[in-house]
């Protein structure tokens, strides 16, 4: 079995200091994709190249303190793809691939940190750049080989992925657009779709259990008033092969929770 973790640090400094490498330890993932890694080239050296014996490969935003993606794996990739080609978004650190290519298959972990809206108007439109730079991007890997897309990607899909759906129908993460954006590249029948959300395809109903992300204010935690952002993502084939998936909430690493899937497959 392998195992895939996604997980938001909201700071990697922050994370590994709430005990995220024991975790990574006692659950051994064969890689975890992370997002907001909030750091440069030069905070990571000599600390944090590896987690748990799992070798780091980022995509560090030029802000520093923002944003920024890695993956961290056990296998060594045949080839590691930073950025997509985007002159905005590829400054904010927000995609990394590992490939894992053989003479006779052809597979990518992707680890991608969606832009939020929620700060207004200014970041809402990035966001919909962003989503409108990356689907043909998917659609092109899709047609070229298998793939996990693992993320934050800031979008509740449907009403069961968020506890307070009636009231943030106006909100970013839950506007009509940024759903038909989902509802698009999920779509089985159209050609510029054919995705599949792979918790989904698991756990069809479930609700309370799926958030991954719960606001800090008031004690939205505490009451699980939460939100399912974080995603993997993956081509039909690669979704057929998942067998679990768990939302890990007895410790609290960063504002968002790990999101684990097994899938049958060997890298």
């Amino acid at each position: 079995m392998f195992k895939l973790t996604s997980l938001n640090l909201n700071g990697i400094r922050s994370a590994t200091s709430k005990g995220l490498e024991a975790w990574i330890s006692a659950t051994a993932p064969d890689c975890i994709c992370v997002q907001e890694v909030k750091a440069q080239a030069a905070d990571v050296a000599g600390r944090f190249e590896h987690l748990a014996g799992l070798k780091g490969h980022f995509h560090f935003a030029e802000k520093k303190g923002y944003s920024g993606v890695a993956i961290y794996s056990l296998h060594e990739p045949s080839d590691v793809v930073i950025g997509y080609g985007s002159p905005e978004f590829d400054a904010e650190g927000r995609y990394v691939e590992l490939r894992f290519d053989t003479p006779t298959r052809k597979l990518s972990l992707i680890s991608c940190y969606f832009p939020s809206g929620s700060s207004g108007e200014e970041r809402q439109l990035a966001k919909y750049r962003f989503l409108a730079e990356v689907h043909p991007i998917l659609m092109a890997l899709k047609g070229d080989r298998e793939f996990v897309l693992c993320g934050d990607i800031n979008i509740a899909h449907q009403e069961a992925d968020l506890k307070n759906f009636k009231g943030n129908r106006k909100n970013s993460g839950f506007l009509p657009d940024e759903r038909e954006w989902m509802s698009k590249i999920l779509h089985l029948t159209d050609t510029t779709g054919g995705l599949v959300d792979v918790y989904r395809k698991l756990y069809p109903d479930t609700t309370d259990d799926c958030y991954t992300w719960w606001s800090n204010r008031g004690q939205a935690y505490a009451k699980n008033v939460g939100w399912r952002l974080d995603y993997q993502i993956a081509t039909p084939g690669i979704a057929q092969a998942a067998r679990t998936a768990a939302v890990y909430k007895d410790v609290k690493f960063s504002d968002h929770a790990p999101l684990t899937i097994e899938y049958d497959l060997s890298i």
